[in-house]
């Protein structure tokens, strides 16, 4: 289950999504537009003018982020600039590979959870488009995403969705247009392949709309699938804020918006309690990317450790762990581990250091396949026990389990046998 409180951002894509349309709802939703000009002028990439502005589409009021490009009089133009909704932009004059990308983010002065989103969401492209080509990811020419005004709109969502601190993203459906679409690399279906790999990848829910414009872009679809721990409809909220940011057509049969509701989280999700990306109901063998973080402490108590693991989970943590280890010299020492989607990994990184004390902590990305999973609630002579179902496995909750136990004055492996009958009975009616 989310944790009641986390400040959530649920993504309405009823009319697709592209990168422009994400940083414009995120700034009409509250985040600071200074803190988005300045984390993307901090990356020293010129020849670029950013404006918001308020526009109306189909009557509904938005903002729209206005990327002006400098071009150079003479220079070649792509074809087709993928990175905004409906075409609205000036074609692309350049692009760069994926290893100058993230060197400039690298080098940039920027907040660390807005570096970490970002390098997340440009890795996730490259590994993509890597597949696409049949090349290595760090190699990858990303051409109409590489180019300036996709960095900006990448680096400025990414700096709006930290300027509104949001713990938690949930996206629903993806809206996805039909026919075919002009791009660097020539004529290709719509949805662009990038677009349907990023989505596939994911395992997000989609939803075909009758036309043939690029309703979901390829960095619209990297931002969401980075983002997202889960999809679908609008989770339980105490709503703060709510931001509409504009495509560039306004169309005479549906609001060219993304719609972004942010709030307390009122409630559970539907996800479980080790906070398990609830991604898993449609996966590829792919899976999912996720960060391995590791520290030594051979200075801290059994105490001290056991309350870093609760922290790190409370901060949205896949897993966390501690594993016994002997260090240099004899001394009895712990190694923390802790599991993290990408793009909190700067976040947990600081969770760990100020819970342990340690001085250092390592990192390395690995894969992860969670299966799927629901959750359910059983009532033991009157107390709620919340039971995990998986497959053909049945998990008890172990602390609704004690509390039950304690209340019935039983021992607690008999109400997790109650729990555990019960919760199999319930799935074979």
């Amino acid at each position: 289950m989310t944790t009641t409180g986390r400040r959530i951002a649920w993504f309405n894509t009823q009319a697709g999504v592209a990168g422009d349309m994400t940083m414009a709802a995120l700034v009409d939703a509250g985040a600071d537009p200074d803190m988005v000009a300045d984390a993307v002028a901090a990356l020293g990439v010129g020849g670029y003018a950013l404006m918001f502005e308020r526009v109306q589409r189909c009557g509904v009021g938005a903002t729209w982020a206005n990327v002006v490009v400098h071009q150079e009089p003479h220079a070649p133009h792509a074809d087709h600039d993928s990175d905004d909704q409906l075409g609205a932009r000036e074609p692309h004059t350049d692009h760069r590979p994926v290893g100058e990308i993230l060197e400039l983010l690298d080098n940039a002065e920027l907040h660390d959870r807005i570096r970490d989103l970002a390098v997340a969401v440009f890795r996730r492209l490259a590994e993509v488009e890597g597949t696409i080509h049949g090349i290595e990811p760090h190699d990858v020419g990303l051409h109409e995403v590489g180019a300036v005004d996709s960095i900006v709109d990448v680096v400025g969502a990414c700096a709006a969705l930290v300027s509104l601190d949001v713990d938690e993203v949930v996206c629903s459906p993806v809206a996805l247009g039909t026919g075919s679409i002009r791009s660097a690399h020539g004529v290709l279906p719509n949805p662009a392949p990038a677009t349907m790999a990023l989505l596939a990848d994911a395992g997000a829910p989609t939803v075909g709309l009758d036309t043939t414009l690029e309703t979901t872009t390829p960095t619209g679809a990297a931002l969401m699938t980075t983002w997202a721990r889960s999809f679908g409809a609008m989770p339980p909220l105490v709503v703060d804020a709510v931001g509409y940011g504009a495509g560039t057509a306004d169309l005479a049969d549906r609001a060219n918006v993304v719609q972004v509701v942010i709030g307390r989280a009122a409630g559970p999700l539907g996800d479980d309690a080790d906070h398990d990306d609830a991604r898993t109901d449609a996966r590829t063998d792919a899976g999912t990317p996720v960060m391995l973080l590791e520290a030594n402490v051979d200075d801290a108590t059994g105490e001290v450790l056991a309350h870093a693991v609760s922290q790190l989970l409370a901060a949205g943590a896949h897993d966390a762990w501690l594993v016994p280890i002997v260090m240099k010299k004899g001394r009895p020492a712990h190694t923390v581990s802790v599991l993290a989607d990408p793009s909190r990994a700067a976040e947990l990184r600081e969770v760990l250091v100020r819970e342990t004390g340690t001085l250092g902590v390592r990192a390395r990305e690995l894969r992860r396949w969670p299966q799927r999973r629901s959750m359910t609630t059983v009532d033991v002579d009157g107390h709620p026990v919340g039971v995990k179902i998986g497959g053909d496995r049945v998990k008890v909750e172990f602390d609704d389990a004690a509390r039950a136990a304690s209340a019935l004055d039983l021992p607690v492996r008999t109400v997790i046998e109650r729990a555990t009958a019960l919760a199999r009975a319930d799935a074979g009616s």
